[in-house]
């Protein structure tokens, strides 16, 4: 099974349908809908493997209402009760780019991970922002350390460069270092900033993470998988047609790669070097599942 822990929270989602007039009014169609990174993925994943959500929500209606939602989806969901529901406004521009103003509130507030949360879990994905805040970030670390113990794989995202930036670059690579991930997640532009792949080449910081497939998407461009031990490969993006959201693309693609991912573990193929096939069908999946998202924001990732 599949874990997710994180962030579950509500996104004030803003299509912005003309120029952002600062000090007056702006045209601009407003949805409310669930949202966070590790909430996206779980959400995306459900339909493709048994999944899991770990997190805190608010003592109050919004979180009671987000955990329906998402356990609609078919997710397991486990979440503590404590402060409130956080929330992030994300502003869309003409041409789907976002920007997000978040307050995670309760998301931060995780506590424990009980014994029960992680029982039956084979793989556990925390995105980066789970690091930023306490006492959720020291409750990711040691979850993390506790499925590897078990003899589970794991997963980070890189999440964004605003979080990286506020979090600390030498900080988040020495934790990623010591958690020795299998897999991390990043684009091109937090891939750079951390040092794993510059220019289509391994960057300064590469060997650091010896342990870890460093996954690096670019948007339209081919995304980059290098694994330890061997050179870079590319698996390109199929063409998307018209895009006017990129609102959880980067959560659609992990939830499918991982679904994949742990398909082949199940047949017992192995992921590395000699098993790259492994990794370019989990990436193709990946895109399969993040162009439904593109397409149609909102839509399911199950695979027909």
């Amino acid at each position: 099974m599949l874990g997710v822990l994180g962030d579950l929270v509500e996104d004030v989602v803003v299509w912005v349908t003309g120029p952002l007039r600062h000090g007056t009014d702006s045209t601009a169609r407003v949805f409310r809908q669930r949202g966070g990174s590790a909430a996206n993925v779980a959400a995306f994943a459900a339909g493709q493997c048994p999944v899991r959500f770990l997190g805190c929500v608010g003592d109050d209606p919004a979180g009671g209402g987000l955990a329906a939602e998402l356990a609609g989806h078919g997710v397991d969901v486990r979440v503590a009760h404590r402060g409130r529901t956080g929330s992030i406004v994300v502003l869309i521009d003409d041409g789907g780019e976002r920007t997000m103003l978040p307050d995670r509130g309760a998301a931060t507030l995780l506590e424990t991970v009980p014994d029960a949360w992680l029982d039956g879990l084979t793989h556990l994905h925390v995105p980066a922002y789970s690091f930023d805040g306490e006492p959720v970030g020291t409750t990711a670390v040691d979850a993390l350390r506790r499925v590897r113990s078990a003899g589970g794989t794991t997963s980070l995202d890189a999440s964004s460069t605003g979080m990286l930036e506020g979090f600390g670059r030498e900080r988040f690579l020495a934790l990623a270092e010591e958690l020795a991930p299998t897999l991390l997640f990043a684009n091109r532009s937090e891939s750079a900033y951390l040092g794993l792949l510059v220019d289509g080449r391994p960057g300064p910081e590469r060997a650091r993470l010896a342990a870890t497939t460093v996954v690096t998407k670019s948007g339209a461009e081919a995304t980059a998988i290098d694994v330890p031990g061997a050179a870079p490969f590319t698996v390109p993006v199929p063409p998307v047609g018209e895009v006017r959201d990129l609102t959880g693309a980067g959560d659609a693609f992990a939830a499918g790669f991982l679904a994949a991912f742990l398909d082949a573990r199940l047949t017992g193929a192995e992921p590395g070097a000699p098993g790259t096939p492994v990794l370019r069908e989990a990436a193709a999946r990946g895109h399969r599942c993040a162009a439904r998202v593109l397409a149609s924001p909102g839509a399911s990732c199950a695979e027909d």
